[in-house]
């Protein structure tokens, strides 16, 4: 298609051509601009002369503009309203494609975090625009009424949302590394031989269907707050005397024992239509127990800092690892751990047991010469000649 003539106006820069209007054969001016911007040169329509109400003189005040830099060039406004139809991945809108996939740990509590702690920060911010200094301000934030292990999982949580983003190729990494509190995770929760009596009788005597219930299994068998919330009556093994743990948090599906206290309470602990041993509303997979089990707490008198199930569970621990009876890798076994240095830290207990086996030996040694009585003490004879073999 040949070129059209182009036709100056009294104005630098400013030209139209002759075309038709749009809708009609009716002709109609349309009026361009030349103008260096950066070094380059750069010609555009400026408008029509019927659809835009364009005039030569309005056509040079659109160039003045431009060059004034006061109005973007025609490439810049197109390049900016395709800029503008692409969702930008904000934290906010990773987070919400983060809950959607289907099998992930903790969502309820992790949906708790982000709305407290992470949303009024970072809802709106792209990774690429956050600074240390953004993480700092969280951070001390949290510090000043949370514990650092909230402070820990919350900053976690940010990471895993934003790890999210750059594994689905929908955003780039931070440029920096998010740096961690330092917490103490080795508290070994534990009750007298009074508290546990008390707690047990007030369990017996509570009405929640389900709050004391899963409070004794925890005591019996060491299963964490999920493993109970997911276990099934499928996965109890009354024959072969086993409890299947499904995606426990080591990773790889685990089997314990079915001792005979867990038998003999799965034996007579109620059934539902449900497949779950612990049913939630409507028979789904339960989500919390808190208030109920809070309650029995508050009735037994329980420390106010103990957690129950997962105190009851290190309850469990630290009365196999103080018996005596269980080394550290059986337990380790028991309780489904995957790193050997959580159950170190039961190590102590097992070492007073130890003491007290040692000292009772002392003892007996004592009081064996004390009182002159060798039948207290063992020892090896030599043999006699009748009795050598």
């Amino acid at each position: 298609m040949p070129a059209k003539q182009r036709f100056k106006t009294k104005y630098p820069g400013v030209y139209y051509i002759e075309g038709e209007s749009i809708g009609s054969a009716k002709s109609e001016r349309i009026f361009y601009i030349i103008y260096r911007k950066d070094g380059k040169l750069i010609e555009e329509k400026a408008g029509r002369q019927f659809q835009d109400d364009m005039t030569p003189a309005r056509a040079a005040n659109i160039r003045t503009q431009r060059i004034n830099r006061d109005q973007p060039t025609n490439r810049e406004r197109r390049e900016a309203e395709i800029k503008a139809k692409i969702p930008t991945w904000t934290i906010g809108r990773l987070w919400e494609e983060y809950k959607s996939q289907k099998t992930l740990k903790g969502i309820v509590q992790d949906e708790n975090r982000y709305n407290l702690y992470l949303k009024p920060y970072f809802e709106g911010k792209e990774p690429h625009e956050l600074i240390p200094l953004d993480i700092d301000r969280v951070r001390v934030k949290l510090l000043k009424t949370k514990s650092p292990q909230t402070c820990k999982l919350t900053l976690a949580l940010l990471r895993r949302i934003i790890l999210f983003g750059v594994r689905k190729r929908l955003s780039a990494p931070l440029p920096f590394i998010i740096e961690m509190p330092k917490v103490n995770n080795l508290k070994t929760e534990d009750l007298t031989a009074k508290q546990l009596k008390t707690l047990l009788e007030v369990i017996d005597k509570d009405t929640h269907p389900q709050a004391g219930p899963m409070m004794k299994l925890a005591l019996y068998t060491g299963l964490r707050r999920g493993e109970l919330f997911r276990l099934k009556w499928a996965d109890v093994d009354f024959h072969r005397a086993q409890i299947h743990i499904r995606d426990p948090k080591g990773g790889e599906d685990q089997t314990i024992p079915l001792n005979d206290a867990a038998r003999e309470f799965l034996e007579k602990h109620p059934r539902t239509k449900s497949e779950f041993v612990f049913p939630g509303r409507n028979g789904n997979q339960r989500v919390e127990v808190k208030r109920g089990i809070n309650e029995i707490k508050k009735k037994a008198g329980l420390p106010r800092d103990f957690r129950p199930l997962h105190g009851l569970r290190h309850l469990y621990a630290s009365m196999l690892a103080s018996s005596g009876k269980v080394d550290l890798y059986t337990l380790q076994r028991l309780l489904t751990q995957k790193d050997p240095k959580m159950t170190m830290r039961y190590a102590h207990l097992r070492d007073e047991s130890l003491k007290r086996a040692a000292n009772l030996a002392g003892d007996l040694i004592t009081q064996a010469a004390v009182e002159g009585t060798e039948a207290k003490i063992i020892r090896m004879e030599r043999p006699t000649e009748e009795n050598r073999g």
